[in-house]
């Protein structure tokens, strides 16, 4: 592979200033920015004030790990000025790796001046950019795997695809993370006979035991929200269903490790993260965990993108892939057809992440839907308060 070599820490596979509000009332402020500057990419959310100190605390994480992310050359950070989460807490998590300017509205007059502040600062940034190429082994590789819109092509053909390129990139030293909890739940004992240790059996079990009390909680059943109304429809009839497909995207791996939402581990392996199953939080999640690039499984057919990081997108159900294929980078369906083994799949799955990382644009980078930094949100505990 080819990537973006950085002074600290593993390569990027994109070479972007991001534009990261503190909270989400300067979000239209970080568009504006980023909207006027090629490199620049915002990463908008809804969060950052009147939250509970725990969700402060997570959203603040979150976003440091955003502006770490490899694909992340330089950042400027938006801040209005009153909210809870502390705009110098992540300048100083940031600072040591890479350049980083605040631009705070209240403290410059406005949301113009601001917008003007900010533009020239990523103007500058982009301008002081390396754009240093160079080889890249896959031990730098930080893999994010998702499913989404699944369907019964998903566990028989786009996941096992995904699992069998994943189980080759932990073997090459590859980091690679997977998650969503509620996707879990009714395959969990599965999943944790590949825990390396009891404690990583145990914190896995935790995150899913704690996630099926918060629903019961509600006093609600979780069917039409896990699976969803479009499962259903694609054939899902049940969680447990649904968590059996999911997790063969994971492959057959040793699970090294379990990290919190949008932790970054420590060392290359196979890591849970304890994450929603909602594209815009995970997808988030992954970024600040420092994923460079994400595969993303589905069957029938969802469109995300992110706006620091390329999703792959790979499906098994060839009328998708014929009907929506305007946003559909891989079509595995000839496993479900019986003229491709998974093998055969997953072979093409993992060159396609060293072409994508290398710099070969996926179709939602073409699209540009990417672009807008509005696919994204982070994953929280309590209310809004």
């Amino acid at each position: 592979m080819e990537g973006f070599l950085r002074p600290i820490g593993p390569a990027g596979a994109r070479d972007y200033v991001a534009v990261v509000p503190t909270v989400g009332c300067v979000n239209e402020v970080a568009r504006r920015i980023a909207a006027s500057v090629p490199a620049a990419r915002p990463m908008l959310h809804h969060h950052g004030c009147c939250q509970l100190p725990t969700d402060v605390k997570i959203v603040t994480d979150v976003l440091a790990g955003i502006c770490r992310n490899p694909n992340v050359a330089a950042v400027v950070l938006v801040s209005l000025g009153c909210e809870s989460v502390t705009a110098e807490d992540i300048v100083a998590a940031v600072k040591p790796d890479k350049p980083v300017e605040l631009v705070r509205v209240q403290a410059v007059g406005g949301i113009t001046v601001a917008v003007e502040k900010g533009v020239e600062a990523a103007a500058r940034m982009a301008d002081c950019r390396s754009g240093r190429r160079g080889e890249v082994p896959v031990s730098q590789l930080i893999i994010g795997v998702k499913c989404g819109a699944s369907d019964t092509t998903s566990g028989l053909a786009s996941n096992t695809a995904t699992g069998n390129a994943v189980d080759r990139l932990v073997r090459a030293g590859a980091t690679v993370l997977f998650g969503e909890t509620t996707e879990v739940i009714g395959a969990e004992h599965i999943l944790v006979r590949r825990a390396c240790n009891d404690k990583v059996a145990s914190e896995l079990l935790g995150y899913v035991t704690a996630m099926e009390a918060r629903v019961n909680a509600m006093g609600v059943d979780m069917r039409g929200g896990q699976p969803t109304e479009g499962n259903i429809r694609g054939g899902l009839t049940t969680i447990e269903e649904k968590s059996l497909g999911a997790i063969v995207k994971s492959g057959s791996m040793p699970i090294s490790g379990v990290v919190r939402y949008g932790e970054r581990p420590g060392a290359p392996g196979l890591y849970f993260m304890d994450s929603p199953g909602r594209e815009m939080e995970f997808l988030t999640g992954l970024a600040s965990a420092g994923c460079q690039v994400m595969l993303f499984s589905t069957g029938i057919g969802a469109p995300q993108g992110f706006s620091l990081a390329p999703v792959i997108k790979i499906c098994g159900n060839a009328n998708t892939c014929r009907n929506l294929g305007e946003y559909i980078d891989l079509d595995v369906s000839r496993i479900v057809a019986g003229t491709e083994s998974v093998d055969e799949a997953g072979t093409r799955v993992l060159n396609a992440v060293l072409r994508v990382f290398s710099g070969e644009l996926v179709k939602s980078e073409i699209l540009g839907y990417d672009s807008s930094g509005v696919n994204s949100n982070i994953y929280t505990i309590g209310p809004t308060i």
